[in-house]
């Protein structure tokens, strides 16, 4: 299939429908090109033209900020920082977030792979947002290899200890995010309820790929869209989790840990 016509790229887009978060508006402090210290499997982005894990400015807060008011009076639950990839990679992170802040009033969330959470001007950074939703996808070196293929900088210990760290300094909401593409075994389970325990975070959320995933780079995958839209460009369909395999896991969690477990099938 014919790739489509270019979406103009806009550092603000949405609102988009979040079954995490309500009505949210995106912002992309990444720019046109995707960068990530993952590529993931399953992104909805398609395979990430730029892997890294090295921090700089990609997007002046000036043009953020200024595009940002064309959106006003803001009409949504939280303005969230993801896009092109991962949010944490922009130099400018802590500053972009101060200033929505102070120009919207509207609560701020940052959604992170946690790659960069070693960092401690990363973690000061992050701890400005009112909620951060961190993803896990792996309780093992060999699971985020296969599942998330991240920058060589990367290693599971490395990636857990920034994680433990964040959640033991971080005063806001914290999320974990954790996309499930196959039923665990017991041993996977376990782990992760371990690891839960270690770090307890605000909320729980399973998710499993909703969303195909374009073969090339497609900008207007920051948005939303589902297995049953049909896209202009060709994507990949990827296998989801049943809702019934998905809640059982969910109930499982909750009971065991005492955090509350929502999944994208929650009502």
């Amino acid at each position: 299939m014919a790739n489509s016509t270019p979406v103009p790229f806009s550092t603000v887009y949405g609102p988009v429908s979040s079954w995490r978060y309500g009505r949210s508006l995106g912002i992309d402090p990444i720019g046109v090109v995707s960068t990530c210290s993952f590529n993931c499997v399953y992104c909805q982005l398609g395979e990430i033209e730029q892997i890294t894990s090295d921090r700089k400015e990609y997007i002046p807060t000036s043009q953020i900020l200024e595009e940002l008011k064309a959106f006003a009076p803001w009409d949504v639950d939280v303005i969230t920082l993801s896009g092109s990839g991962e949010p944490t990679l922009a130099a400018n992170l802590g500053e972009i977030l101060t200033e929505i802040k102070q120009l919207t009033h509207r609560p701020t969330l940052v959604l992170t792979n946690a790659t960069l959470l070693n960092d401690a001007k990363v973690r000061s950074d992050l701890g400005l947002a009112d909620r951060v939703s961190v993803k896990l996808d792996a309780v093992s070196a060999e699971g985020l290899r296969r599942v998330n293929r991240p920058d060589r900088e990367v290693n599971f210990e490395n990636l857990w200890a920034g994680i433990e760290q964040f959640c033991a300094e971080y005063q806001g909401e914290l999320g974990i995010q954790t996309m499930i593409l196959s039923a665990w075994d017991e041993s996977v389970k376990a782990e992760y309820i371990r690891q839960m325990k270690a770090i307890k975070p605000t909320e729980i959320q399973l998710n499993t790929p909703t969303r195909p995933k374009p073969v090339k780079r497609q900008l207007d995958g920051r948005g939303n869209h589902t297995i049953a839209d049909v896209r202009p460009y060709e994507v990949r369909q990827l296998k989801c989790v049943s809702e019934a395999v998905l809640q059982a896991l969910a109930e499982e969690i909750q009971t065991q840990i005492g955090i509350p477990v929502r999944t994208v099938y929650s009502k």
